[in-house]
């Protein structure tokens, strides 16, 4: 009984045993399905000089109107978005109390106007000592300067608009008790205005003042805003490596506002040939930017097939569906143009191009 349960169980274990290396070498041979890619030749184009950017609009001047000085809102001579002038009266404050004082100051700002007149007859006559001239000239001007206080503090509780602009929503109420330094409305000058955005520092040396660009927006189709280059500053970020530029711009009809998110379209300079892939085409990784280029490519038996190579690229600029490719490829390679997500390099591929992926310089979205 021993040796037939030895026998059976040997039995089992050699066929198990072959049917394991019968799956190995079975496996050890096994090829994934290639997987289906469409493809584009590379082609040498012109490519403009030009840098599409996102920037910011920011006011040439703008303030928040705010209390110098504590007090209680008496008159408010403004309404919440309207137009106002250099100059005109936006909110006065209780002023009784000071008018009091001043009409105090001043009474006795002439009572020593006149005793100083006295003073001087009487010092020309040597009636009275030098000492007691001075201290008659001295309180004469002290009373003054109080009064020129009280006034100046009347005018600072006068808050008037520092410059011509548009008024944003009031912040205050007639009554309203307001702290030093508490805001009243924001004032913006909204004509000209600013766009700031920041370029790569590979191109600051392109940037010079003066230099033309165009300003657009999506909510404003068709419509251009022509400005140029005003100020380029002085450093480049050192997070971003990016200098920041600002350009100035006329803005009629205050359609662009501070804040608000524009499309920069800027020259450096002569158009220069590049070779252009769809967007879709790049595999982009922290590691660096690649395509997959397909050749013929052999296993390791040494049998052909239709496979990809991985190809790192350095990338200039984009225009609509457009990638400049700077380096790394040469025309009339066979590029994979999409698909690019789940190849690796040497990976078997099947061409199938009867749906290709966008590939305009100028693309008009149907539902824009």
């Amino acid at each position: 009984m021993l040796v037939a349960v030895v026998l059976l169980i040997s039995t089992l274990g050699f066929i198990k045993y072959r049917q394991i290396e019968t799956a190995i070498h079975a496996s050890a041979g096994f090829q994934p399905p290639p997987e289906a890619v469409t493809t584009i030749i590379a082609k040498r184009q012109q490519w403009p000089s030009a840098m599409n950017v996102i920037g910011s609009i920011e006011a040439v001047r703008g303030v928040t109107v705010s209390a110098d000085l504590p007090g209680t809102v008496a008159k408010i001579n403004f309404e919440s978005g309207k137009a106002v002038h250099a100059g005109d009266v936006l909110v006065e404050l209780d002023t009784r109390q000071e008018r009091a004082q001043l009409a105090a100051l001043e009474a006795q700002s002439e009572l020593a106007r006149i005793n100083y007149g006295r003073m001087q007859q009487l010092a020309k006559e040597g009636v009275i000592s030098q000492m007691d001239y001075d201290r008659s000239s001295a309180e004469q001007r002290q009373t003054e300067a109080n009064a020129a206080e009280v006034r100046a503090t009347i005018d600072r509780k006068t808050l008037r608009a520092p410059f011509s602009g548009i008024l944003g929503i009031r912040k205050v109420n007639l009554g309203e008790y307001l702290a030093a330094g508490a805001p009243i409305v924001a004032l913006q000058s909204l004509n000209p205005i600013y766009v700031n955005f920041g370029l790569p520092q590979q191109n600051a040396g392109q940037v010079k003042i003066g230099r033309r660009l165009g300003v657009t927006r999506d909510e404003l189709p068709g419509q251009v805003f022509a400005g140029e280059i005003t100020a380029v500053d002085s450093v480049i970020d050192e997070t971003t490596r990016n200098v920041q530029v600002q350009a100035t711009l006329p803005n009629p009809g205050a359609k662009l506002r501070p804040g608000m998110f524009v499309q920069v379209d800027l020259a450096l300079g002569a158009d220069h040939p590049a070779i252009t892939l769809p967007a879709s085409a790049i595999s982009y990784a922290p590691y660096g930017d690649s395509v997959f280029v397909v050749a013929d490519l052999k296993d390791a038996k040494g049998n052909s097939y239709r496979g990809v190579r991985q190809q790192f690229v350095k990338l200039g600029g984009s225009r609509g569906d457009q990638v400049a490719i700077v380096s790394g490829l040469s025309p009339g390679e066979e590029i994979v143009s999409s698909g690019v997500f789940k190849l690796r390099n040497g990976a078997a591929v099947q061409v199938n191009n009867k749906v290709q992926p966008s590939n305009n310089p100028a693309p008009k979205p149907e539902d824009s």
